[in-house]
């Protein structure tokens, strides 16, 4: 047995938070079980994707075996939403204590980050949430069994973890991504943060550069920001995320100023040096020769699909090594009974689109026969938001995307300036943006941009996915006063706009003339 025996890992810094961690997400006294003699379904990793797949499984009754080499919980629990999350919260307090002003709170002077403890609390509180993802929950409540150590197919029917054969009818692989590497001269050499490490920090960087401005790179540029870093955010386009409606960005943009983020765009890194204690980036803008120094990096651009190391050629599994697993619209790849799901095959890298995406290989891999009864990733209508402070929440189409697929859009937006709770908030910087089928209120997608944004924007996803269109948004009575009420505000524009036409106008006023 002693090829089962779990090799220690660690996670510094080794308190008594991380240790509980550990004890939870890679016991070192587990001992791998003894395989059963078929698996309904094998799956290869432990991170939200291969957690839901396999904890629906097993209540479903299906023999499950699920096999992971570093940490269960993934990105989302270790290095990803957790962690991120936690410090944004300390960030936001010292935001509100430097602006309690505007409310008559006499909170002025300098405000004291004891960065040791925000980490400490982060600490605290991802070992307090570890046990949902722990390898005895799985075990007991699930019925599943935990396999730690490296994975790879061994043949077209099995696995192979630490010394042992998974022989399986349906496997599924979900690997995750990790930090891509960047081209720069002398980045390696010099060293870098990545989210994979940055939340391992006990001290806060005086100077940090923070290279690409996605979610990633803007959550954590505002809140090392708020917790006393000097921060420098570089990015090779024309403004912050990029993707994202350009009003949202503009408003972004100009909370970072404020926060005293120090906006390097169109800036093209050409190398990385260090010079003494200190790390020197060297970038162009406009063609012009630019020095910046700082303490720290962090990479927050790109991802790399972990496809490596798995034997997928034995088992016939087409891979991309920036795509990732190439699979189809039910998340099937090119060997029908093997699936992937979650950041290693798909563009959506979130959380809650990996537990989505992994109900549909339960269905599709267990419960699918002749193809009957298939469910696609397609069908999903997926939000997603950015946790900076505003936040930047969005779902469905932008208007652009629609007019590429010959729709044409009608736009309806309401500041929050116009809403009253945000007014009373003092939060009247941002949006609802909702855009509809031209002539219709069929919702085709819409961007929020308020402080809790990503709360608000559930609301219009729900719509989406039963079909509802703005009249009934129109309909729904909103608690007053909320910031919610932006969006019933929007909706109240579209029937404005689409009832109160000058012929409808003409119509009634001829009827009141009648009654007078």
């Amino acid at each position: 047995m002693s090829e089962a025996v779990i090799k220690p890992i660690s996670v510094p810094p080794m308190d008594q938070y991380n240790q509980e961690l550990i004890n939870n997400l890679h016991p070192p006294n587990w001992v791998n079980p003894e395989p059963a003699p078929c698996y309904n379904l094998v799956i290869i990793g432990a991170g939200t994707a291969g957690l839901v797949t396999a904890a629906g499984a097993g209540l479903f009754g299906a023999k499950v075996a699920l096999v992971e080499k570093h940490l269960m919980g993934g990105d989302c629990t270790n290095v990803g939403c957790v962690p991120s999350k936690t410090m944004i919260r300390s960030a936001r307090v010292v935001a509100d204590i430097q602006h309690a002003a505007k409310f008559g709170i006499n909170a002025s002077g300098y405000v004291d980050v004891d960065f040791h403890t925000v980490m400490r609390r982060l600490r605290k509180i991802r070992a307090q949430i570890s046990p949902h993802d722990s390898a005895k929950r799985f075990q007991e409540e699930f019925g599943v069994d935990v396999f730690f150590g490296e994975a790879k197919f061994s043949s077209p029917n099995t696995v192979e973890v630490a010394g042992k054969n998974l022989l399986f009818k349906k496997a599924a692989i979900a690997t995750g991504t990790r930090p891509a590497k960047l081209p720069i001269e002398g980045l390696e050499e010099v060293g870098y943060l990545t989210n994979e490490t940055v939340f391992s920090l006990t001290q806060c960087p005086q100077r940090l550069a923070v290279i690409g401005s996605g979610y990633i790179g803007c959550e954590l540029a505002q809140t090392f920001s708020r917790l006393g870093s000097r921060v420098f955010l570089l990015q090779r386009g024309s403004r912050v995320l990029s993707r994202e409606d350009a009003d949202a960005a503009e408003i972004l943009q100009k909370a970072f100023m404020r926060d005293g983020i120090q906006l390097l765009l169109e800036s093209k890194i050409k190398r990385v040096e260090r010079q003494q204690a200190e790390k020197v980036i060297y970038y162009e803008v406009d063609g012009q020769e630019q020095v910046l120094r700082v303490d720290e990096i962090l990479v927050a651009t790109g991802r790399t699909p972990n496809v490596e190391d798995l034997n997928l050629d034995v088992v016939n599994v087409k891979h991309d090594p920036k795509q990732g697993i190439i699979v189809n619209d039910y998340l099937q790849t090119s060997n029908p009974r093997i699936y992937a799901v979650g950041d290693v095959c798909m563009q959506w890298r979130f959380t809650h689109a990996a537990d989505a995406a992994a109900r549909i290989v339960i269905q599709n891999a267990l419960f699918s026969i002749f193809g009957l009864g298939r469910k696609k990733l397609s069908s999903l209508t997926m939000p997603w938001c950015t946790y900076t402070d505003p936040e930047v929440a969005h779902v469905g189409m932008y208007p652009q995307q629609a007019m590429d697929l010959g729709i044409e859009v009608d736009t309806f937006c309401v500041p929050l300036q116009d809403v009253d709770r945000a007014i009373i908030d003092g939060e009247t910087e941002g949006f609802a943006k909702i855009h509809v089928k031209k002539r219709t209120d069929k919702i085709l997608g819409a961007t929020i941009v308020a402080r809790h944004a990503g709360e608000m924007i559930s609301e219009i996803t729900l719509a989406m996915t039963n079909n509802l269109g703005l009249k009934a948004i129109a309909k729904t009575i909103h608690p007053y006063p909320t910031q919610a009420e932006v969006i019933r505000k929007a909706a109240d524009a579209y029937i404005r706009k689409s009832f109160m036409t000058p012929a409808v106008k003409k119509l009634t006023s001829t009827w009141f003339s009648w009654n007078r």
